[in-house]
């Protein structure tokens, strides 16, 4: 299945949906260039990489610059979803010399404005690369040349991957998934990020069923509650 919605059928329910997140998610950030956001969840499954490759797409077709990362430096499907390769990807620039010289990296897609860096090899120490000096010069390098970067990260339960990587970024999004996602789960995600005072885009409620909601595709729903 063609996971990228909003770029196959713009027209379809969940494409709107996508496209309501994205007016909150600006009016949220201000948007101007450089902007940065983490999209996470509490689990795996929950649909995050489907939400951060469609929020990309349709940011990209508001004519700003995008740059999508694949931070999920464990299990990463981005390039399945964007059916690229996975070669010299996010976890090998964060072992460069000079991840300033990260355009090397970058995978065009075929969203006009929209740019890719895919997982990479799947390294020993995820959360350490996450957590580094190169990883901030990469986002102030980056930050000069897009409009916005989205990353897609790991679920914060049970690793640490996410949590240290957002003093790199400016918003955090957390996915969640109706009838999956326990609410305990849920809480202590969001516990987690507010300890370490966080900011909060909002809570994206996905694969709500179709007897719950009118807006359906393929068993993705986009719901956008800001946390304020």
């Amino acid at each position: 299945m063609d996971e990228l919605i909003v770029k196959k059928n713009p027209k379809s329910s969940i494409a709107e949906a996508i496209r309501v997140i994205r007016t909150n998610i600006q009016f949220s950030l201000k948007l101007k260039k450089g902007k940065t956001i983490l999209v996470t969840s509490s689990i795996q499954g929950e649909g995050k990489s489907f939400v951060s490759a469609n929020l990309a797409v349709s940011f990209a077709q508001k004519n700003l610059k995008v740059l999508l990362v694949d931070s999920d430096l464990r299990l990463g499907r981005l390039h399945r979803i964007f059916k690229t390769s996975n070669q010299k990807g996010f976890s090998n620039l964060l072992v460069e010399d000079d991840p300033s010289n990260y355009k090397d990296y970058i995978k065009e897609t075929k969203v006009e404005n929209l740019s890719f860096i895919s997982r990479g090899t799947v390294p020993p120490n995820p959360s350490e690369l996450l957590d580094s000096e190169n990883a901030k010069k990469f986002i102030a390098s980056a930050s000069k040349d897009f409009d916005i970067i989205i990353f897609d990260g790991t679920p914060i339960n049970g690793l640490t991957d996410s949590l240290v990587f957002t003093k790199y970024v400016q918003k955090v999004v957390v996915v969640s998934a109706a009838n999956y996602t326990k609410m305990n789960f849920l809480e202590n995600t969001i516990n987690s990020l507010k300890k370490l005072d966080v900011d909060i885009a909002g809570i994206i409620l996905n694969k709500v069923p179709k007897t719950l909601s009118s807006s359906y595709y393929g068993g993705y729903y986009g719901g956008y509650y800001t946390s304020k």
